[in-house]
């Protein structure tokens, strides 16, 4: 007999059926509360609403587990790419060697914007955030692509994904570019998917750069540790604005806008800053947690905590080894490196925090390795974009490969006025 739990109202007992999960997971399925009370449930921010069934990511923030279809997030860090990585995601399984290279191949034959877009770049103000003008040029490319994917077609669909990946690569450098009025750089031939955006940031017509391979292993990682993270604010977007049968572009561009904000995908920038800050004041991280601490003012420590993790987030950890590698590799000593690192080991010795649960997140690190390999600050969500990409895309595929999908439609509780007179404009 299937479990249920029993809901009281009124005197009246409802029965709702109790779901189980691939790791246990417990849920009330509440699809008939409505038509059986008439009510609804409310759940401000979605806190413990589970918005769909997915067999994508799975994470257990009380242990610090991250899984990508089945796979820890460490051995991919380790020993996979972003590439595979992406395909493990979308189609749900690692690829074969020749499926591998198939997908490296369309990435790189993808790579270029048609020549009429690379007009649209004059319009746009030299002062534009580059997420903007990434979210515009992806819904600007619908019009070129115009991308049609029947639900189960899994060839047509390698191809959009390609194609969406690789010249998001080419919009996000070009962007960049045109920021700082130095000429686009067309992508190259000859260069895999990290090598190749590094070249269209960092080349100039008569100097080319050349990645060092322990930067383009620090930012394959990067790429990697963000290519999902189950259903966040942008993820569940794409998902709400795929439910109305937005194509796969349109979709990912609304993905880009929800990403942008402070507390979502700009939260790697607010980290910086806030080690910058203390760094130019003098503060101690005693100093700037005592001012955390102290409620009458607005100080907070960014990169610390999760919505989900009450644990370490395991990406942070990764991604601390990485940035000691990676400035160990380039001979450089980043003082922010340092300064994270003491603010870190202050904070998870000090109880206010400990009790809390507050331990470092993705973000406090990858700050830092963004910032090792040269790239500015303003382009910090616009990377976690990039990454982000492949996740978005399987999410899209596994909403628009279900045959009984409905649009998504949240309820709402009413608190505003009462029913109410309109009043004429004489007697108001």
């Amino acid at each position: 007999m299937t479990d249920v739990a029993h809901l009281e109202i009124d005197g009246q007992i409802y029965e709702l059926p109790i779901v189980v999960g691939t790791e246990g997971e417990r849920a009330i399925d509440i699809s008939s509360l409505r038509s059986q009370t008439g009510m609804i449930t409310l759940d401000e921010g979605y806190v413990n609403t589970g918005s769909c069934r997915s067999a994508i990511t799975y994470i257990d923030g009380d242990k610090g587990i991250l899984r990508y279809r089945g796979i820890p997030i460490e051995q991919l860090a380790e020993r996979s790419s972003f590439v595979e990585t992406s395909f493990l995601l979308i189609f749900g399984r690692l690829p074969t060697r020749e499926e591998r290279e198939h997908l490296t191949d369309l990435l790189t034959e993808s790579s270029p914007l048609h020549e009429s877009m690379m007009k649209h770049f004059d319009a746009f103000p030299t002062s534009s955030h580059p997420m903007a003008i990434m979210s515009a040029m992806i819904n600007s490319l619908s019009t070129h692509e115009r991308p049609k994917i029947e639900p189960g077609d899994d060839q047509t669909l390698l191809m959009y994904a390609a194609r969406l990946m690789s010249k998001v690569r080419t919009i996000a450098a070009a962007s960049y570019k045109s920021s700082i009025g130095e000429p686009i750089m067309y992508p190259r031939h000859d260069l895999k998917y990290v090598d190749n955006f590094l070249h269209m940031m960092f080349s100039q017509p008569y100097r080319l750069y050349e990645a060092s391979p322990e930067v383009s292993h620090a930012l394959n990682m990067f790429l990697v540790l963000h290519a999902d993270h189950e259903q966040n604010c942008s993820t569940s977007t794409v998902r709400m604005v795929a439910s109305g049968e937005a194509n796969l572009y349109a979709s990912c561009s609304a993905g880009v806008v929800a990403l942008w904000g402070p507390k979502h995908g700009g939260a790697n920038v607010e980290v910086v800053q806030m080690l910058q800050r203390m760094r130019r004041e003098g503060l101690t991280p005693r100093q700037f947690l005592n001012e955390v601490k102290d409620r009458s003012n607005n100080v907070k420590l960014m990169g610390f905590g999760h919505r989900v993790y009450k644990n370490f987030d395991p990406r942070a950890k990764i991604l601390r080894e990485a940035a000691e590698r990676l400035l160990n590799s380039l001979k450089t000593q980043d003082p922010l490196l340092g300064l994270a690192q003491e603010l870190a080991d202050e904070a998870l010795r000090d109880d206010y925090f400990v009790e809390r649960k507050l331990y470092p997140n993705v973000d406090f690190y990858s700050g830092i390795i963004l910032r090792a390999i040269g790239i500015p600050l303003n382009m910090y969500t616009v990377m976690f974009a990039m990454g982000r990409m492949p996740g978005w895309i399987a999410n899209w595929k596994e909403l628009h490969d279900e045959p009984t999908q409905r649009i998504y439609r949240p309820r709402q509780l009413y608190v505003g006025n009462p029913l109410s007179e309109w009043v004429p404009r004489h007697q108001r």
